[in-house]
């Protein structure tokens, strides 16, 4: 069988980055002096096998990685298939991300050489006796596996081995991995798989360009982004008019209030002042989500900060995972800090239950989660199940790292002064008029998180592309500015509809705001839910069940991520306009 044998090139950051890059010589590209390239993108020199030496290499090594399909969750080892296997050679090394994501490289049986052309070289032969159990075995699971369209992921000098055939409207398509068989027709005609495109060699620079260009999508993102914009110039605009017209009137308003008979005469959010910072109900619960949540908000931000700038690109494999992971593990401090500062500020005296809750409910839940997912792997012989000795090292990282910094975080947090507020805490709660649809808490959480989700959806159909369907994911530099919108979305939001609801003399903001921007998340897995039936082809139950328990597990990252978005947002602001209103 025939396949495409490219080379590597970086993918097509946004233009502004692409060239502070190449100012500063960081880009993979054609060797020159003076240049810095990163790990494992320096390109490679190949020469004859006559003139070989240190710095030239003639054997060009062909690797094998996990066989995974669109119809299965489940990848598999290539040793789980009876393919030719290599004799001898060493298997590369695989970072924690690559671990996580079910890659398996090894050495492969298929040698080449630079600059010499062979065709049909006999690499292995295998027989098969149908009478015996254990070839019989063998012949099923390869029948099974290419009626699910298993497909091989092949690497040369760290390129994947790809596919590419026409589709529609003239268009070329590149698979990076080619499936294990193909069907022939009962007249002999060959579909599918067997239809392999011939091309010319690629030059080294060019090397990402036919895969990245032949995916869909740079003009959805335009899109994407529009309309993201557009929604925030939305709210931008009635968050402005709010701030400069309304707001300013009332504050204006009631800072001319002197005489007693004027301040009976009080109404809308002032008339809430001495409740507005009351401790809410379950104070520990909410700051414990307000530590996790800042865990994943800065872990996000700067993982995609370094992915644009391109030290996280598909070249660099497992590289993204890998950084999420250290980076959650070393931002345990800011965990335990403002949970403590909260759970304080909240009135909280149990600090010893806070700071465990903040180091391991949310992760518990997740490693949870993540370990019955892993079981069902293990029960299925999938290469994506997690070897022991990792999910050893994992929970090192866990207690022996993250944990200890939470309670550093957290000393620190509990040390300082509680959070000063700009106006006094009545000793009786005041009774909050009846509300109504819309200023009840369910109908306005329902409704802010219906914007946000507005601003993703469409990157987030790429990204459960990228995962599920098994497609190269590079739009580093759209993803970030999403993840700006996004938090400016939320933000802007839970803002709106936080003051709406003290328009209406309900002062219980604190869960409301983590709520209102949180249950983005909600419209996450129904989108999620979706996809699945839309979408995919996934067949058998293992796969559904891993499907949706890895959805969850995002799902409640998502959940966090947002929640304290909206949190931090509102708290400023009613910071913020009561420091400015005159109270008696």
């Amino acid at each position: 069988m025939s396949a495409r044998l490219p080379v590597l090139s970086p993918p097509r950051w946004p233009r502004l980055l692409l060239l502070s890059l190449l100012l500063l010589g960081a880009v993979p590209g054609p060797r020159r002096s003076g240049a810095f390239y990163l790990p494992g993108l320096a390109p490679v020199n190949f020469c004859d096998e006559e003139k070989k030496s240190d710095e030239c290499k003639a054997e060009i090594e062909l690797f094998v990685n996990r066989l995974d399909s669109v119809e299965s969750v489940l990848p598999y080892e290539y040793t789980a298939f009876d393919f030719c296997q290599a004799s001898e050679g060493k298997r590369p090394s695989e970072n924690l991300g690559q671990v996580l994501f079910g890659e398996r490289i090894e050495p492969s049986p298929y040698k080449f050489t630079f600059n010499k052309k062979e065709t049909c070289k006999l690499v292995c032969t295998k027989t098969y006796h149908t009478e015996k159990a254990e070839d019989k075995q063998k012949l099923e699971f390869l029948k099974k596996s290419m009626l699910l369209n298993y497909q091989h992921h092949w690497i040369v000098d760290n390129m994947p081995v790809t596919w590419c055939y026409d589709v529609e409207d003239g268009q070329r398509f590149c698979n990076p991995g080619f499936p294990i068989g193909c069907y022939i027709t009962d007249k002999g005609h060959a579909k599918d798989a067997c239809v392999i495109s011939e091309d010319d060699k690629i030059r080294w620079a060019s090397r990402w360009d036919y895969i990245l260009e032949s995916m869909p999508h740079t003009h959805i993102q335009w899109f994407s982004i529009m309309n993201s914009l557009v929604i925030v110039l939305f709210l931008s605009g009635m968050v402005a008019m709010i701030m400069l017209r309304t707001l300013h009137k009332d504050i204006a308003r009631y800072n001319q209030m002197d005489s007693t008979e004027d301040a009976q005469e009080e109404f809308g959010w002032k008339l809430v002042h001495g409740d507005i910072f009351r401790p809410p109900r379950k104070g520990m619960l909410l700051s414990v989500f307000l530590g996790s949540g800042t865990q994943i908000l800065i872990m996000t931000f700067v993982t995609l900060f370094f992915a644009c700038l391109g030290f996280l690109s598909p070249a660099n494999r497992g590289a993204l995972m890998t950084c999420a992971v250290v980076l959650w593990v070393l931002l345990g401090t800011p965990a335990g800090y403002v949970a403590a500062r909260f759970y304080k500020s909240f009135g909280g005296e149990k600090w010893k239950t806070n700071v465990l809750l903040t180091s391991f409910l949310c992760p518990g839940i997740v490693f949870a989660d993540f370990f019955i997912m892993n079981l069902i792997l293990w029960g299925e012989g999938s290469s994506a199940a997690i070897p022991f000795g990792t999910l050893v090292a994992i929970l090192a990282l866990w207690f022996c790292i993250s944990v200890p910094l939470t309670f550093i975080g957290a000393y620190f947090g509990f040390k300082k002064n509680a959070i000063e507020h700009p106006v006094r805490t009545n000793q009786i709660p005041r009774q909050i008029p009846e509300q109504s649809f819309y200023t009840k808490p369910l109908p306005g959480i329902i409704m802010g998180g219906i914007l946000p989700f507005g601003c993703i959806f469409i990157q987030l159909f790429f990204i459960l592309n990228s995962i599920w369907s098994h497609q190269m994911y590079y739009m580093f530099g759209f993803l970030f500015l999403v993840f700006i919108i996004l938090v400016i979305t939320c933000s802007e939001a839970t803002i709106l509809l936080c003051y709406f609801h003290l328009c209406a003399e309900d002062y219980h903001w604190q869960w409301r705001s983590f709520l209102t921007s949180g249950f983005t998340a909600v419209y996450f897995l129904i989108y999620a839910v979706h996809y699945f039936f839309s979408k995919l082809q996934i067949t058998g139950t293992a796969s559904t069940i891993l499907y949706f328990g890895y959805t969850m597990i995002m799902v409640l990252i998502f959940f966090l991520f947002t929640g304290t978005i909206g949190f931090f947002a509102c708290f400023w602001f009613v910071t913020k306009i009561y420091s400015v209103v005159k109270v008696d």
